[in-house]
């Protein structure tokens, strides 16, 4: 490498600076104009709902929103609007503005990995409580965010920017019309030939054969969760008569629909909640995924056993399909639509159905549907005995009860519709939810993201933790929280209603099992 003039040479590579990090909480009014016009901004929101007004424009967010832009004018939240989460100002240094990636104009991701939130909340903490032993800390964790940052960006507009995409998401919702090849290339913009080689390359099929595939799981997943009139169903999925469903249905599985709809099916259940419920309704599924409480109460051979490998759609594929499934059960996710071609797929949506609705749901696929409404029943009672007993030892009045998971990053807590425990509080003990927390939109984003020294501000009469952090420095922090002014004010540290339990695999079931697990553990807590 040649050096002239006796100068190094000279690279446009961004560097990233941190120079303020504030709580959004409280925020109702931020003005720019003391900010240098070359910093930029990044607002990162991990509780609360509502709108934001962006140099007049308005901006929608949640938990898991990320905006990411340009020194603003003014920025405004709704007057009653109380977010949580922080505004992060930096410099990018460069010799040209336009290697900032993520400036220049606003830009939004609105559902942020959970870790990119956590590692936020992280950063914040880092900030406001500098350690002398890690002076690079900050800058360390800024790093690591903004790349994150940037993956999940690149990612997101990539995916977008397919026509395979585009065609995918149309087929999707037309299946049951009658679609040609034509259609999808004009769609496309490319032409017919074309189109036949990359779909057929992308699947493995022909496009008219995926057609023909799409509609039969379509009508093997509602033969599976109703009772449908064969011809009503072959009108549903796009044919005209119930004898030609039922022909291109056994060519395709093997058996006619009705003897499908009675057989006794190889199920594969791609998460815990769901092979928990199984092993309730005494079924056995090829597969499922374990958590390792679940393994703790029984002995489950390693060849059904189903190890979950995040970003590795081709592994979950192979796995899935040497199992040889009738059924597939799931919440709904996008991976999904990989095993299309091995079995149906049952998908329930997250946090729209409760676990006793879940359980129904499965009950019915398998035709266990007595199994379950039997189990329910004994459930039912035990809930009946909890609630005397806690009617003798606290009173029929409950009052409110918050229950906070705390890893060494970040503490979260919950509703009913994400489990933890809060189900059975909010569904079956008669607890309530602080007021705090409905007002910052845990109802719709199903939990809040709070750093660990902001636990205080959460006032209850109840306090349950069901996790505390694994790591010294997690423990460091939640140490100095029992010890803060704020968290000796709480209620329920005052009266000695905290309970801390540290059982994070029973608490993170969502599904009968579990429920009557965290059920007892709650009442054992809550009245010895």
């Amino acid at each position: 490498m040649s050096i002239q003039s006796g100068r190094m040479p000279h690279h446009s590579h961004p560097f990233y600076m941190p120079v303020k990090i504030t709580s959004l909480t409280g925020l109702s009014h931020y003005t720019t104009e003391n900010i240098p016009a070359t910093n930029s901004s990044i607002l990162i929101v991990w509780g609360g709902i509502g709108q934001l007004k962006l140099d007049g424009e308005l901006h929608s967010v949640k938990a898991g929103s990320i905006l990411t832009f340009d020194v603003l004018s003014e920025l405004n939240p709704e007057s009653e609007l109380q977010l949580q989460g922080v505004w992060i100002e930096y410099f990018c240094m460069t010799n040209r503005k336009q290697e900032n990636s993520f400036s220049n104009e606003i830009s939004q991701l609105h559902h942020a990995s959970t870790s990119l939130m956590t590692l936020a909340g992280e950063l914040y903490s880092a900030w406001i409580e500098p350690d002398e032993h890690k002076p690079f800390r900050v800058q360390q964790l800024f790093t690591q965010f903004i790349v994150e940052l940037h993956h999940e960006q690149s990612a997101r507009k990539k995916t977008s920017g397919s026509w395979l995409e585009q065609v995918f998401e149309y087929i999707e919702a037309h299946y049951n019309e009658d679609i040609t090849r034509e259609q999808m290339a004009s769609l496309a913009g490319v032409s017919p030939e074309h189109f036949s080689r990359t779909f057929r390359k992308f699947m493995g099929q022909t496009f008219s054969a995926y057609i023909t595939l799409l509609r039969i799981r379509r009508a093997q997943q509602r033969i599976l969760t109703s009772s449908p009139n064969l011809t009503t169903l072959a009108h549903e999925v796009g044919y005209e008569e119930g004898t030609y469903l039922s022909r291109k249905f056994k060519q395709l599985v093997g058996l006619s629909p009705t003897a499908y709809q009675n057989k006794n099916k190889r199920i594969v259940a791609l998460n815990y909640n769901h092979t928990a419920i199984l092993r309730v309704l005494e079924i056995m599924p090829q597969l499922g995924v374990y958590s390792d409480w679940q393994r703790s109460l029984e002995q489950v051979p390693a060849s059904k056993q189903l190890t979950m490998c995040e970003g590795n759609s081709s592994l979950l594929f192979d796995s899935v399909a040497s199992a040889e499934p009738d059924v597939i059960i799931s919440y709904t996710l996008p991976e999904n639509k990989i095993l299309t071609p091995v079995a149906p797929v049952i998908e329930l949506p997250f946090m729209q159905m409760s676990w006793r609705e879940q359980f129904g749901l499965i009950a019915d696929v398998v035709n266990r549907r007595q199994r379950a409404e039997a189990w329910l029943s004994h459930y039912d009672g035990l809930c009946h005995a909890a609630n005397k007993k806690l009617n003798h030892s606290l009173g029929s009045e409950r009052g409110t009860a918050i229950v906070w998971e705390i890893s060494s990053r970040a503490a979260y807590c919950f509703s009913s519709s994400y489990g933890r425990g809060c189900q059975i509080l909010y569904g079956d003990l008669e607890f309530k939810p602080p007021s705090i927390i409905m007002e910052n939109g845990i109802m719709d984003s199903g939990y809040l993201v709070s750093s660990i020294e902001e636990i205080g501000s959460y006032s209850a009469d109840y306090i349950i933790i069901t996790s505390i952090p694994s790591s010294s420095e997690g423990r460091k922090r939640l140490t100095r929280l029992f010890h803060s002014h704020d968290w000796n004010q709480l209620d329920a540290v005052r009266n000695k209603r905290v309970y801390i339990l540290n059982k994070a695999d029973m608490f993170y079931g969502f599904d009968p099992l579990s429920s009557q697990a965290q059920l007892q553990e709650l009442l054992h807590v809550m009245t010895s």
